[in-house]
């Protein structure tokens, strides 16, 4: 069995060092992580600048572009084989309702799962690696109860459509940690405002305002799960269209194709 881990804090980050800990004995693991930290890079490529592939002390290579360019780089031509899963985390920090759509190691684990491979974007829920360990052995366990769906004893490929699963898990010590629990992705307030400094030459600067609190954070959501303890699944996908909305906007395009056509006619 092997396994690709990837992250967005880079690849000295506590986080891909203890995940990899957790996964080296159960599985054949390759890390090819970022050079640096690209958090909230989402599925970004780096497609104007050229990119280089190191090694460290400890086998883990390590690359200058994004977690979605580690991933693809990884599988296009770097690693020489197909991965049978995708690993991305564990980052430093939630990745729960709107943060999917911004999150690096998300974007990580979804390239894995575009190019048809089964992948798991794992997030600590709060930052600073406390319990990092704890939460290592957690993922490390998840992991390995889902292996064996992956191939069949021959060592074919078992899984016929991949799947994506969005995992956060409570930085809590483990007497603490409740079980599982699977839910949809709650939702955010807006994000904070931005936030602007001077610069010593007097250009004022602005950086990005931290993210909204949580709004939508019922039972059944992401945030409710992990605020009682449980480590959160998400399964997730790459299809953003809003299906329930396509009957209205096929009328809003039938009375458009109206319009444009008697503007023709004139």
């Amino acid at each position: 069995m092997k396994i690709l881990i990837c992250n967005d804090d880079g690849y000295q980050a506590s986080g891909i060092v203890a995940l990899y800990e957790a996964l080296k004995d159960i599985a054949d693991v390759e890390v090819v992580a970022p050079e640096q930290n690209n958090s909230a890079k989402s599925n970004a490529l780096t497609l104007h600048s050229p990119m280089y592939v190191r090694t460290a002390a400890n086998g883990f290579r390590y690359i200058n572009g994004t977690p979605a360019d580690c991933v693809h780089i990884a599988l296009t031509g770097l690693l020489g084989y197909r991965p049978d899963l995708v690993v991305s985390g564990i980052n430093n920090g939630a990745n729960m309702g709107d943060d999917t759509i911004y999150s690096g190691t998300v974007g990580a684990a979804m390239e894995g799962y575009l190019f048809g491979i089964p992948a798991i974007a794992f997030s600590q829920t709060e930052k600073g690696w406390a319990h990092i360990d704890v939460a290592a052995s957690r993922a490390g366990e998840l992991v390995r109860q889902l292996l064996p769906t992956l191939s069949t004893p021959d060592g074919a490929h078992a899984v016929l459509a991949p799947w994506l699963l969005n995992v956060n898990i409570p930085n809590l010590p483990e007497a603490q940690l409740q079980g599982v629990k699977v839910g949809r992705l709650g939702r955010r307030h807006a994000a904070e405002r931005v936030i602007t400094q001077t610069s010593p030459r007097g250009d004022t600067m602005y950086w990005i305002g931290g993210a909204g609190p949580a709004k939508e954070d019922g039972e059944g959501t992401d945030f409710f799960a992990a605020k009682q303890g449980y480590i959160s699944i998400t399964p997730l996908q790459v299809d953003l269209t809003d299906h329930a909305g396509l009957p209205d906007w096929e009328q809003t395009a039938a009375k458009l194709n109206l319009a444009l056509s008697s503007k023709t006619l004139l």
